[in-house]
């Protein structure tokens, strides 16, 4: 029954560990995603400002009204666009700071099943190791009745 009881703790405290190494996993996928996104960011900020500068450029040569208003167009539209990457970047963070919080939340719970477990073994043990002394207690009671017994007699 004790072993039983034993490798049900074990099995416990097992699956507690599977959970945490599940949201360490979880975390470590959304800070990939979160460095991915915050690289796109760039990719499109040093776009944008290339493509401004090169504008610069062409720009102090003359353009033509409807060439301006494409450039303002697409330069707009490179702001939306890092708009919109900034808010992917906002969530994905948010997604991060909850499975940091996840995987301090496994944590505790492995190492409170870890403690719980730990005293259980003990207990067993502390109660182990009184049945033994109440055992040897009476082995030596009942040798020293024998002992004592033909002195007794005698």
């Amino acid at each position: 029954m004790a072993k039983d009881k034993d490798r049900q703790l074990d099995t416990v405290l097992e699956v507690a560990g599977l959970r945490r190494d599940d949201a360490l996993r979880l975390l470590g996928q959304a800070m990939r995603a979160l460095e991915q996104g915050q690289q796109q960011l760039q990719q499109l900020e040093s776009y944008a400002a290339e493509s401004q500068a090169r504008w610069n450029t062409r720009a102090s040569q003359g353009v033509t009204p409807q060439l301006l208003h494409h450039h303002r167009q697409f330069m707009a539209r490179l702001a939306e666009a890092s708009q919109f990457q900034r808010d992917v970047i906002s969530r994905l963070e948010a997604d991060v700071q909850r499975q940091q919080e996840q995987v301090v939340l496994a944590e505790r719970e492995r190492a409170a099943l870890g403690k719980y477990v730990d005293r259980k073994r003990q207990a067993v043990l502390r109660a182990s190791e009184r049945l033994d002394q109440k055992f040897n207690d009476e082995m030596a009671a009942n040798a020293h009745r024998r002992q004592a017994a033909p002195t007794t007699a005698r």
